[in-house]
C-alpha cells in the first residue's frame, strides 16, 4: 500500500515550546508558513514534547493560521511517561491497547486535527505485546485516526517483532555523520529488505555540539567541502545523510528562519562520492577497511 508522502526534510518541533525556545503562537504560525512556503510540509511530534505541551501550542497556532489540513502532514508519537507528568511516579513506556488509543485521539485533539498522517511509537519497551500493538493500530486506522504506523528507536529485531502483526511504514533512529552506526549494524539494510521508510533524529549530529577530535576533524574537512559546494556545513551534513540508498528522511529542528530557507537545498545538492565516503572516514578516524 502506498504510504503518505512526506516531504524529503521534516521539520522537527521538540524544540518549539516550553523544552527550547518557547515559541509564540504568532511565531509558531510564521514559523509553521516559512516551513511550509520552503516545501517542508511535514511536522514531527511527539505527546511527550514540552512535557506533554507543545502539541496543543502548535494546534493553537495551526487552528489560527487558516492553512488547510490537506496542505501539511503530521507526525506524532506516544509511549513515553515523563517521570514526574500525569501521575507518573518513574519514568517507564505504556504500550496497551487502551493507552494507544487514548494516546493518538488526546494527540488529535491538542492538534486540532481529525488524523495523523504517521503514528510511531516513541521507544520499545520490554513489556510491549505485539497483538496488542496491532490490534490498537487496526482500530486507529480503521477510524481513520491514522493514515500510516511505524516506529521510533527500534532495532531490526523488535521492528520484526512488530512487522509479524501488523504493516511498518517508518522507523525514526539516530542517524548522522558522528551516529553512524545504523548502516553498519543491519538497521538500515533491514529497513531496505522490508520497505520501510527511516528518518533520522539529530541528523547534524554532534559536529556544531561538541569539541572533541571527530568533530574537529569534520569541521576541517567541512570548510573544504563549503568552498567546493557554495553551500553550509549543515546543508552538506543533510546531503550526506540523504546519499543513503534507503532514502532517509531527515527531521530538522532548527527554528532559524535563514537555516530554514536553506535547508532544501540539501536534496538538491548531489555529493561527489569520494567526498561521500571522505566524510565518513573524518568521522570514523581512520580509512574505511
Amino acid at each position: 500500500m502506498a504510504k503518505t508522502k512526506l516531504s524529503p526534510i521534516i521539520a522537527g518541533t521538540m524544540n518549539w515550546g516550553i523544552w527550547d525556545k518557547n515559541l509564540t503562537t504568532s511565531e509558531m504560525v510564521h514559523l509553521i508558513n516559512i516551513c511550509i512556503e520552503n516545501k517542508i510540509t511535514t511536522f514531527d511530534h511527539a505527546d511527550i514534547y514540552g512535557g506533554y505541551t507543545t502539541e496543543a501550542q502548535f494546534g493553537k497556532a495551526f487552528g489560527e493560521s487558516t492553512i488547510s489540513r490537506d496542505k501539511l502532514q503530521l507526525i506524532s508519537k506516544c509511549g513515553i511517561q515523563l517521570e514526574g507528568n500525569r501521575t507518573n511516579k518513574i519514568k517507564h513506556y505504556n504500550y496497551s491497547k487502551e493507552y494507544i488509543i487514548w494516546s493518538v485521539e488526546n494527540s488529535l485533539k491538542n492538534l486540532q486535527t481529525d488524523y495523523l498522517n504517521v503514528f510511531l511509537l516513541h521507544r520499545p519497551s520490554p513489556l510491549m505485546v505485539a497483538d496488542e500493538i496491532a490490534e490498537a493500530v487496526e482500530k486507529l486506522k480503521s477510524d481513520g485516526k491514522i493514515i500510516d504506523f511505524g516506529l521510533s528507536n527500534f532495532t531490526a529485531s523488535q521492528t520484526e517483532l512488530i512487522l509479524q502483526k501488523t504493516e511498518i511504514s517508518y522507523n525514526q533512529i539516530q542517524f548522522s555523520a558522528t551516529h553512524h552506526e545504523p548502516m553498519l549494524d543491519g538497521s538500515l539494510d533491514y529497513m531496505q529488505v522490508h520497505d520501510i521508510i527511516p528518518m533520522s533524529w539529530n541528523p547534524l549530529g554532534t559536529v556544531f555540539r561538541e569539541d572533541i577530535e571527530q568533530t574537529r576533524r569534520l569541521k576541517k574537512l567541512l570548510a573544504q567541502l563549503v568552498e567546493k559546494y557554495g553551500v553550509g556545513s549543515d546543508t552538506i551534513l543533510l546531503s550526506w545523510v540523504l546519499k543513503h540508498p534507503s532514502k532517509v528522511l531527515p527531521v530538522a529542528g532548527t527554528v532559524n528562519i535563514a537555516r530554514i530557507q536553506q535547508l532544501m537545498k540539501a536534496v538538491e545538492l548531489q555529493l561527489e562520492q569520494e567526498d561521500w565516503f571522505a566524510i565518513w572516514t573524518e568521522s570514523m578516524g581512520n580509512r574505511v577497511p
